[in-house]
């Protein structure tokens, strides 16, 4: 599965991208490292995209909430 990633440049974010039927949200890091977190709701995914400081509405929100697979 590829999952389209848009550039973010954040806090430690290169880019992210939200497949809306899998309900998977994929982050890539600055270090090369990609996660993958399912079961995400698109208005989570939608806020996260579109938050001035990602990083820590993915700390405060996403990364100790859902599923999460390291797939780089």
């Amino acid at each position: 599965m590829s999952i389209e990633r848009k550039p973010i440049r954040r806090g430690g974010i290169r880019s992210a991208g939200y497949d809306r039927g899998a309900r998977i949200l994929e982050i890539e890091f600055d270090n090369g490292s990609i996660v993958q977190h399912s079961g995400v709701g698109e208005e989570i995914a939608r806020r996260f995209l579109a938050s001035g400081s990602p990083v820590s509405y993915y700390r405060d929100t996403i990364e100790d909430e859902y599923t999460s697979k390291r797939v780089k």
